[in-house]
């Protein structure tokens, strides 16, 4: 998924640094996720953990961590994408509200997604009212749904504004494929993880274990505000979409508030009940390399590691294309004296 912060292509750089200080054996370490986005850090570690805690305040987070951290069985799936594929489109609220040829002008989705869209939403959730699905497979397919949108989307990167053309990709017919790890389908382990959707600050207050892993926005803009349109279909309510965009009510975040970042930092580490933290920040984070030191030193045992690494920008001009941001990524540490 294109994704804002991603730390995919950072993942070995963590996992390499989290072992060195906890040791090369996690087996009985419970690992926290607390801004889990799209996953990919607790995927990671779940093979290798005793349990993984995953977070996000954001409901589109929240079904892909249910899939993808919640989920640890197999089950049937094929079958299921098939015939969400095989529907026949329907003009529900995505078509009217956010597609091509829809009563608002919103070009996110070409007119045949935007159908194909409301129609598998509409049979997820049909199939669930009915018993027809488990909770595990209605995540995984709702997930499915969630990435396979993403990919036809007519948008530059983010949800806060959508392509006046319809660009390449965005033309092409909308596939449901299987919202999975690349390497093994299902992470099939015992485990038994656990996934919240709440604000990070109050949930750290009723968690504990080993290894705080610590992903927060770094800059003034709003999850919500760029995701309204994942949230939209993961949610499947019915609102009234609001200006240009069609934008949604969305939680506001302090960490993305200069006035309000630091403090919110201060207080979520003083009540965090983990001996190891580790936080990634990157260098035009609004905190200052400096300002999180200070506040790690307090409590405990504080180190650094730094990784340069490309960001990539989208050009708004192009479909996907990208611009190279060569970036400095922080790996804040903290062994906290409990």
């Amino acid at each position: 998924m294109n994704y804002i912060g991603s730390k995919h292509k950072l993942s070995p750089f963590i996992f390499k640094t989290v072992t060195e200080i906890c040791g090369s054996n996690l087996s009985e370490m419970v690992f926290c996720d607390l801004f889990a986005g799209t996953g990919i850090v607790g995927r990671n570690f779940k093979p290798h953990v005793k349990q993984v805690i995953s977070n996000d305040v954001e409901y589109y987070s929240y079904v892909l961590n249910r899939n993808y951290i919640g989920n640890q069985f197999e089950f049937e799936y094929q079958g299921l994408l098939d015939a969400l594929d095989s529907l026949k489109g329907v003009k529900g609220f995505i078509f009217e509200n956010y597609s091509e040829g829809g009563k608002s002008g919103r070009n996110y989705f070409t007119s045949e997604n935007g159908q194909k869209i409301d129609t598998i939403r509409i049979q997820i959730k049909t199939w669930k009212e009915n018993s027809l699905i488990s909770e595990d497979q209605y995540f995984f397919l709702l997930a499915s749904l969630l990435e396979a949108a993403d990919k036809v989307a007519n948008t530059a990167s983010v949800y806060g504004a959508y392509l006046k053309q319809i660009k390449k990709s965005a033309a092409k017919p909308l596939k449901m494929a299987a919202a999975a790890n690349e390497k093994n389908l299902f992470t099939i382990t015992d485990q038994k993880n656990i996934v919240f959707q709440k604000d990070a600050n109050e949930l750290i207050k009723e968690i504990a274990g080993d290894i705080l892993y610590l992903d927060p926005p770094y800059n003034a803009r709003q999850y919500g505000a760029n995701y309204h349109l994942l949230n939209t279909i993961s949610k499947y309510d019915t609102f009234v979409p609001k200006g240009i965009t069609g934008l949604r009510d969305y939680y506001k975040s302090d960490w993305c508030r200069t006035g309000e970042v630091l403090k919110s930092f201060e207080e979520l580490i003083e009540n965090a009940q983990f001996p190891y933290i580790f936080l990634s920040y990157n260098n035009e984070g609004i905190m200052s390399q400096s300002d999180v030191a200070t506040v790690m030193k307090r409590f405990g045992k504080y180190s650094l590691k730094t990784e340069k690494y490309q960001r990539f920008k989208a050009d708004k001009t192009e479909n996907r294309n990208h611009k190279a941001s060569e970036t400095f990524e922080y790996l804040h540490i903290l062994e906290k004296s409990l």
